[in-house]
């Protein structure tokens, strides 16, 4: 896991501060206790939450609370044992926003002026809509109809009911942003289905949870407590964690250039919005391996490693496909240097050697954007850091 307190492990891909990260429980976060699979308490324990209360149980040792296969009732909240998993539900709480208070008129002004983009831009940004339309539709339904079940701790079930609502937000998101400039909406959310890098992309990541979503999938064994964790790699580290960033890169390098600054201030609000999920997926699968530490033997390991390897090469595929003639300041090789910086990262953050030693970050620039504080005259536009209910802290 970063280690968030020694300023020399940053990324530059992520903030500089965790929410309140004095009282984050780390990934590393042990109970003292020895952790096998122990598939009878598995089969044992109502893992749903919705079968018959039993009546004067005892009440719940946290010793029990476990993030797959807990023996302790899944609707007591209360005693907390993952404290970070509750940190960042209260981060998201606090970072609320909706994407109709971002104004358009001058993306539409842009937009519609014959020399307002190139046509490497306008193509840039069709593809680049064209993936996040549906892929926040397909994170959701894998956190609502296959993780969410098989999550059996409460603080942690709660975090992903906050996430589910913010994968709303970021579909609704590009529904404003199609209604806004007028485009045709047919084209850009059927993209995932004729576009093949898109399609690539997404039926990649669909393999991981169509057996948790069959109804019969559970947890109780070690290929089926595996096949979650692949699951929980493929939609968090790749599909939040590395997919997502090209397209942030390639809108915001527009927005720096005072192009479709509508667009690009929604994409900073979900970069936000994704550096907090991801970061809470990796705490999620470095528990789960502490936990259960003989589903990441060998041979897992390696497997895990060729996922991120297969995935870093469909993104830039889609890099080059949607800047086969670079932009100013952007083109398809800067982006795949940038994936292989940012796949080492995942690596590291999920205990895996580095897959591409002395990759570099070629834009530095992504950090201040998500550090960025209240730099816009707050008449013209919302403050990127706007936030309800409290002081959000990196």
């Amino acid at each position: 896991m970063l280690d968030w307190n020694d300023p020399l492990k940053k990324g530059n891909d992520e903030p500089a501060h965790a929410p309140n990260a004095a009282n984050v429980m780390p990934a590393s976060y042990d109970d003292g206790q020895e952790h096998h699979f122990d598939p009878a308490a598995a089969e044992g324990a109502d893992q749903t939450g919705l079968g018959g209360i039993e009546a004067n149980a005892g009440r719940v040792d946290v010793s029990e609370k476990r993030i797959i296969n807990a023996k302790a009732d899944v609707n007591q909240l209360l005693p907390l044992k993952y404290q970070w998993a509750w940190e960042k539900y209260l981060a998201g709480c606090n970072n609320h926003w909706m994407p109709t208070e971002v104004s358009m008129q001058a993306d539409l002004a842009l937009w519609k002026s014959k020399d307002g983009l190139t046509q490497d831009e306008r193509n840039m940004v069709m593809r680049n809509l064209g993936f996040f339309a549906t892929a926040e539709s397909l994170v959701a339904n894998n956190i609502v109809l296959a993780v969410y079940e098989q999550v059996t701790n409460p603080e942690c079930r709660q975090y992903l009911l906050r996430q589910a609502f913010e994968e709303a937000v970021h579909t609704h998101t590009f529904q404003y942003i199609v209604d806004s400039l007028g485009l045709a909406e047919g084209e850009l959310f059927n993209m995932y289905r004729e576009v093949p890098s898109i399609t690539a992309k997404d039926s990649w990541a669909l393999k991981y949870t169509q057996n948790l979503s069959d109804g019969t999938f559970n947890t109780s064994t070690q290929d089926g407590a595996q096949n979650f964790l692949r699951d929980l790699v493929a939609f968090y580290v790749v599909f939040e964690g590395m997919w997502f960033y090209t397209g942030f890169a390639q809108i915001l390098s527009l927005g720096r250039r005072n192009k479709m600054t509508g667009i690009a201030e929604q994409y900073q609000y979900i970069m936000r919005d994704e550096s907090i999920h991801l970061n809470f997926g990796i705490d999620l699968i470095n528990q789960i391996k502490i936990e259960n530490p003989e589903l990441w033997g060998e041979a897992f390991q390696h497997e895990v490693h060729e996922m991120l390897r297969e995935a870093c090469e469909l993104e830039i595929d889609y890099a080059r496909d949607t800047i086969p003639n670079g932009l100013l300041g952007l083109n398809a090789e800067m982006c795949e240097e940038y994936m292989h910086f940012i796949t080492n990262r995942r690596c590291s953050q999920i205990g895996l050697a580095e897959l591409y030693p002395g990759a570099t970050n070629p834009f530095p620039w992504m950090s201040e954007v998500v550090d960025l504080k209240k730099e816009k005259n707050f008449f013209e536009t919302r403050v990127t850091d706007y936030q309800t209910g409290g002081a959000l802290t990196w």
